[in-house]
């Protein structure tokens, strides 16, 4: 998906909500664990139940190969049932040095080498440009750079100061810069750090942000889209318990709906509120 792509179907469902499939089997529906793929089932009725509302879908690798061949074959499967129309990223947090950043792109990008075909994947850039670049190489496929993360302990670091008060996250996103172009570089960025995306936006005008934590972290969708939405919206704002896990009962996929029809909505108003709808 390119990001004129993208942008039509944020305007076409009024929306871009990215649900995260972070799938945990002590958390699912109990009557789902007699299932021969419990993710799987799960996954296949979250998906079904929400694809209209949504502009992309995020898998946490974590929750999957934590399983070994199990989990990813689960992850294979649900991969093949996201619909093409939607943004689909491997939350892998992948980054090394050059050559095995290779192979982590084939893995996630070249369904010919894994059976995994994602249209994008988060990185951590750490280690610098060359375990960056090789996921850039892949045509219609999208690099979606750590830059300024809501956990507690993104403070040990992210916002360490240096060449004149200039912050670590800002470096990260002014040199990630020159090594893509915004139809092929995303950043992830907190929904928690409020205004801080308007410093986000003075380095990053034009680029998606990937947005995790609004909803059952605490962060605000108003915020995000006030300080951090553009012409183009250049936001997905991520939500994964409030919405897959609604309800623990047989009705959990209907619960899901329900919960993403009224992220949704707001998207729907804010989209209004800057004129893009």
């Amino acid at each position: 998906m390119n990001r004129d792509q993208l942008f039509q179907e944020i305007v076409s469902k009024k929306s871009f909500l990215c649900v995260g499939l972070d799938t945990d089997l002590t958390k699912i529906p109990e009557h789902l664990l007699g299932e021969e793929d419990p993710i799987f089932a799960f996954n296949k009725e979250i998906v079904a139940a929400t694809e209209d509302l949504c502009v992309a879908y995020k898998p946490n690798i974590a929750f999957y190969e934590c399983y070994g061949t199990k989990g990813w074959e689960s992850l294979r499967k649900t991969c093949e049932i996201l619909p093409k129309n939607t943004l689909r990223i491997a939350d892998a947090k992948r980054g090394d040095i050059g050559n095995t950043s290779k192979m982590y792109a084939q893995a996630f990008f070249d369904p010919a080498v894994s059976g995994l075909d994602f249209d994008a994947i988060t990185i951590a850039p750490y280690m610098g440009e060359d375990s960056v670049t090789p996921f850039l190489e892949f045509e219609n496929k999208w690099a979606i750079v750590l830059a300024l993360t809501s956990n507690a302990g993104s403070k040990n670091f992210q916002n360490f100061a240096n060449r004149g008060d200039k912050q670590l996250f800002e470096e990260v996103i002014d040199q990630v810069n020159t090594w893509g172009s915004t139809d092929n570089l995303m950043y992830v960025v907190g929904a928690t750090r409020g205004e801080a995306f308007l410093n986000i936006r003075a380095h990053a005008p034009d680029h998606f942000l990937l947005v995790p934590g609004v909803g059952a972290q605490g962060g605000s969708l108003e915020d995000v889209c006030k300080y951090g939405m553009n012409a183009q919206c250049g936001l997905l704002v991520n939500s994964t318990r409030a919405i897959i896990y609604a309800s623990s009962g047989r009705d959990f996929a209907e619960k899901a709906r329900e919960e993403a029809i009224k992220v949704q909505k707001q998207m729907e108003a804010e989209l209004i509120r800057k004129g893009i709808l």
